[in-house]
């Protein structure tokens, strides 16, 4: 794994989803040059344990119902063209207020797609687009997006160190559990358990979706989906910057080279 700063440029910072808060174990880092194992060690016990608890309460990945085959990636490119004046043809939204879907696994975007439709997730426009949506197209659209790979971003370098500990360490005295015990020490998040990937997402849509779950936003009203906002509300307005800045610039290094990358 690569981070990627930004150097001078300040990280997008505004308007927002998806704790989208969201990736392999032999992946590596390179935030200051540093392995990942060299940082790993020296992380303190306490935050992960801290982490352990939301890891433990994952739920099981639910079955497809009955006569709904898996997502066929194929079918989808063209089910997923009205996703793409938003999300980017490819899953790479160029507008930072929209979350990136390239890479977000199948599982992941159903959920979020029953949600809409459901209206247990609230969203005016995304309402709109799911409701015509069968199960099966809701699968394909997933498979779809999940052949795609995300565009690496930047981060503000002023933010990385308190972004890296949040994200890497957590913080055991707010009660917070490092972001990586869920979605990844790579950001690719958990398919099974349905935590989405956050690698390479626009830090303006982390930012605005922590920010509305800080107060009190929630898209169900299932143990699954009351995870992240009872975790966004000990999160104070610098530490939701700074982590949403942190997550932008992480990506996978070319090549599996570990350095870090320039803007």
């Amino acid at each position: 794994m690569s981070f990627r700063p930004a150097g001078s440029r300040p990280a997008v910072l505004g308007y927002a989803v998806a704790l989208v808060f969201a990736l392999s174990a032999g992946m590596v880092w390179a935030q200051d040059a540093k392995p990942a194992a060299a940082a790993s060690s020296a992380k303190p016990a306490a935050a992960a344990s801290a982490a352990q608890p939301a890891a433990e309460k994952a739920p099981a990945a639910e079955a497809a119902p009955a006569g709904v085959k898996l997502g066929d990636a194929t079918a989808g490119q063209g089910k997923a063209a009205a996703c793409g004046a938003c999300h980017g043809m490819d899953g790479n939204s160029s507008d930072p207020q929209y979350p990136k879907l390239a890479g977000q696994s199948e599982q992941y975007i159903v959920r979020q797609l029953t949600n809409f439709k459901s209206g247990k997730r609230q969203n005016p426009i995304m309402m709109g687009m799911a409701a015509p949506l069968s199960e099966q197209d809701m699968h394909d659209i997933g498979a779809y997006f999940a052949t795609k790979s995300a565009l690496p971003g930047v981060a503000d370098q002023a933010l990385v160190e308190r972004g890296e500990q949040l994200y890497r360490q957590g913080d055991a005295s707010k009660g917070v559990p490092a972001c990586m015990a869920c979605h990844s020490i790579d950001g690719r998040g958990n398919p099974g358990a349905m935590y989405p990937q956050l690698t390479s997402q626009h830090a303006q849509y982390i930012q605005a979706t922590l920010k509305a779950m800080h107060d009190g936003a929630a898209w169900g009203d299932d143990a699954h989906a009351k995870i992240m906002p009872s975790i966004a509300q000990k999160l104070d307005e610098k530490d939701i910057a700074a982590v949403a800045s942190y997550v932008e610039g992480l990506h996978a290094a070319e090549g599996g080279a570990s350095k870090p990358a320039t803007p």
